[in-house]
């Protein structure tokens, strides 16, 4: 017997995980935003970190098999979360920032 494949499985893993990521880059800016009273601490850092565990679980819930993650493939999360963190994170605190 044979198992049909889908062939866009791999591509709606993909948008799964990327967007899982991103929107959760996103989150712990806003949540290090709240959270963090001096932006040179590092648990602005460790909410990212946080946020990151808690995609993992998110990324089961939605049914992507994270057993069969690569290191590729966690670096990928890390990386696309950090990335957002990073950048909304920077918005967010030179909001008020004039030049």
């Amino acid at each position: 017997m044979t198992e049909t494949v889908d062939p866009k499985a791999s591509h709606r893993r993909s948008l799964k995980v990327t967007t899982i990521a991103t929107l959760g880059g996103v989150a712990a800016a806003f949540l290090s935003e709240a959270v963090v009273t001096d932006p040179s601490s590092r648990t602005g850092l460790l909410v990212m970190f946080g946020v990151v565990a808690v995609e993992l679980g998110l990324m089961r819930l939605f049914g992507v098999d994270i057993a069969d993650f690569s290191t590729k493939d966690h670096v990928y999360v890390l990386f696309m979360t950090f990335a957002l963190w990073f950048i909304t994170w920077g918005v967010l605190l030179s909001e008020g920032v004039s030049l």
